[in-house]
């Protein structure tokens, strides 16, 4: 490859190319979020999560920025921000690696094996070591709770309506739907 843009644009491509449905931020290619399924025979299996990419000026040799937008419950992952604490991209990064891996490889096995000894999220890795049952039903119902594929497109709508303007004092929100849960 002659220069890190064009494998930037080389590997968005493939990406984009492959099952993965990416949506990119301010229509260039340095930041971007893929959807993201849970592994299979995996407690995350069945949910859905809104990966926000963001590549450095210096990608591939400088790993991708990683995480995720809707809550997950997992060790290595921190419940607030959705950052990831994963070796291979934090710190034994190779411009050898592409995007495809991150989605196909990385992040799958993040889930399979979460490592409770290096945990960004205390509370997880607690629960994950002294209460494993605990642990899964949680694991379960952030997945039920925030990783479903409506939880990432309203998502996408509350980000799309935060800047507008509700003169008429009503906004998008649909918790009127939902009897005994009043807005505030």
């Amino acid at each position: 490859m002659s220069s890190p843009s064009k494998r930037r644009e080389m590997d968005v491509m493939k990406l984009m190319m492959s099952d993965y449905n990416v949506e990119t931020i301010n229509d260039g290619l340095n930041e971007f979020n893929v959807e993201f399924h849970g592994p299979k025979e995996s407690l995350y299996e069945g949910g859905v999560w809104k990966i926000r990419v963001e590549l450095p000026d210096a990608y591939p040799y400088k790993s991708p920025s990683i995480g995720f937008v809707n809550k997950i419950f997992h060790p290595n992952v921190d419940e607030l921000s959705g950052s990831v604490c994963l070796d291979v991209i934090n710190q034994s990064w190779s411009p050898m690696f592409d995007l495809l891996n991150v989605f196909e490889v990385f992040l799958p096995q993040l889930l399979l094996y979460p490592n409770a000894s290096d945990p960004l999220n205390g509370d997880a890795a607690s629960m994950m070591m002294k209460n494993k049952d605990q642990y899964e039903k949680k694991v379960k119902e952030y997945c039920e709770r925030y990783a479903k594929k409506e939880n990432i497109t309203n998502e996408r709508l509350e980000e799309d309506s935060e800047d507008e303007d509700f003169s008429d004092g009503k906004s998008a929100s649909s918790d009127e739907d939902i009897a005994g849960h009043a807005d505030p």
